[in-house]
């Protein structure tokens, strides 16, 4: 029967086709959400040990959260195969190690590496050439001091020079590698939130034209110097800066601090900002205080206090000098007449021994002392 075999035929080709689209790369990884309209594959809290190899080209968002992948190899997510993956959520896993080559995606924009123990990321994690990377997210990362300071490595590099958006909060750091942030001129948002900054001094925020937000919120910040004040005034669109929460010390030190905020209009909610030290000044409003609270002295000026001190010494050494003339002059009489007396003593002490000599030298004056000694 012509009709029924062309009809089987039919549905031969039909399974086939079928059997070769679930093969085709397009198809969901196991264990893993995709959704083509969406171009996003979710693979939250699967114990993967390792990124899936059979990643839909089409996806563009990302999400490998709450799985066990240990170490990102170079290659991890082949460039060729993914050319349009944007962004990329590794949060929550148990990275250790970055290594070089492990993120170089053409179309990576944003990434989320909060929440893992790491303890190696390669400068050249991102490639050779640079990365198009705007947002990166560090969140409890970074509390390694050799990843600190590989990150600032890459940074300054200028690997990650169109970064827009960096998070560091949650990493208990105490203080940032100089020149950390040089090489960043297109940041807006800088997150060190949740450390223990104790301060900003080795910092250089002078490269970041572009930043708005800064937030230093919930660190251990006793007082910001004249030259990091200074730095805020000079970025033209700065205008969010985060400082609750911090261990103001309300000494003579926090004066210029406090001048700045009743000036400036960059800070969010100054009004309740406290002294945390000393006691006396527990809890008072930074806006509040003045002079008289601080009961600051003069400073004295150390290399002056030492020139006084000199020029003290040699007035002293002077007046004895002159004393001591004085005593000389009045006395000059009877200096001059023991001067004498020590001159004629020496000069009989001195004869004596001449004559003894005399004695000594001559044999015939010899035997004559001797038989006179008889």
């Amino acid at each position: 029967m012509p009709g029924r075999g062309v009809l089987c035929l039919g549905l031969l080709l039909h399974v086939l086709r079928g059997c070769g689209s679930a093969q085709q790369p397009g198809s969901c990884p196991d264990l893993c959400k995709c959704s083509e309209p969406a171009k996003t594959v979710k693979c939250v809290n699967r114990n993967l040990t390792a990124v899936p190899p059979d990643l839909p080209p089409y996806v563009r968002n990302l999400f490998l959260t709450g799985n066990r992948l240990a170490v990102l190899p170079p290659g991890a997510f082949p460039a060729q195969r993914l050319p349009d993956l944007s962004a990329l959520n590794l949060s929550g896993n148990h990275l250790r190690a970055v290594e070089a080559g492990a993120l170089a995606l053409p179309a990576l924009r944003q990434l989320d590496l909060s929440g893992n123990p790491l303890l190696s990321l390669s400068p050249q994690a991102f490639g050779e050439g640079g990365s198009p990377l705007e947002e990166l997210a560090l969140r409890g990362a970074l509390r390694d001091h050799g990843v600190l300071l590989s990150l600032a490595t890459m940074l300054q590099s200028g690997a990650l020079h169109n970064l827009s958006r960096l998070e560091l909060a949650d990493n208990g750091l105490l203080l940032l590698p100089p020149g950390m942030f040089t090489a960043l001129p297109a940041l807006q948002q800088l997150d060190l939130s949740n450390n223990s900054l104790v301060g900003l001094g080795n910092v250089s925020f002078q490269g970041l034209g572009q930043l708005q937000s800064l937030n230093l919120s919930d660190n251990s910040l006793g007082v910001l110097r004249n030259d990091t004040l200074a730095q805020f005034r000079s970025l033209p669109f700065l205008r969010r800066i985060s400082l609750g929460r911090n261990a103001w010390v309300c000494d003579c030190a926090i004066e210029d601090l406090v001048a700045w905020l009743k000036e400036s209009d960059q800070v969010e909610g100054k009004e309740a900002l406290t002294c945390a030290y000393p006691d006396k000044m527990l809890g008072k409003a930074l806006l509040k205080i003045n002079s008289l609270d601080l009961n600051c002295s003069v400073p004295i000026d150390l290399p002056s206090q030492l020139q006084t001190s000199y020029v003290f010494l040699g007035i002293v050494l002077a007046l004895i000098g002159a004393i001591f003339l004085l005593v000389l002059y009045l006395n000059r009489k009877g200096i001059k007449k023991w001067m004498h007396n020590i001159r004629d003593a020496c000069r009989d002490h001195m004869e004596g021994y001449h004559y003894r000599y005399e004695i000594n030298a001559d044999p015939r004056l010899t035997n004559l002392s001797s038989n006179s000694d008889v």
